[in-house]
């Protein structure tokens, strides 16, 4: 039940990451009206850097997120849960996606460190929308 939890968890990265993506291409947008001929303050337009930085790396943990999220969620379901996990131990090695083929954590440990992506994902959305209501309160100060 365990695993089951923490796969539903981390499905819940999806909703952070939907959030996130509004946030950066709305920077993106900001950040594009030049083109139209509008004036864009310097200050906006480091923040909309900043927005594009803290978005792409929200994109990062999100992948991360998604795919703990759908290996816990298998495995969840597994009658041979020690088997499994070595050969996903072994996969996760053969596509240089670790270090090692064997991996002598256990599930409570590898648990934990799912939900640690969960949390700098939620981190990175945090400081978006942070930032987001920082540059739209200072924005009428700023011209």
């Amino acid at each position: 039940m365990n695993l089951h939890l923490v796969a539903t968890l981390l499905a819940r990265g999806r909703q952070l990451e939907r959030l996130s993506d509004a946030l950066t291409l709305l920077a993106v947008a900001y950040g594009l009206t030049p083109m139209l001929g509008l004036h864009l303050h310097p200050l906006a337009s480091a923040l909309c850097i900043v927005l594009l930085l803290l978005g792409l790396a929200h994109k990062y943990w999100a992948v991360r997120v998604a795919l703990d999220a759908e290996l816990f969620d298998r495995l969840a379901s597994s009658t041979q849960l020690t088997d499994d996990t070595r050969a996903l131990d072994r996969a996760l090695f053969a596509l240089n996606l670790k270090a090692r083929a064997d991996d002598p954590r256990d599930w409570p440990t590898r648990s934990q460190a799912a939900l640690t992506l969960l949390r700098r994902q939620a981190l990175c959305l945090s400081l978006q929308l942070l930032l987001t209501l920082a540059t739209l309160l200072t924005l009428p100060f700023t011209g």
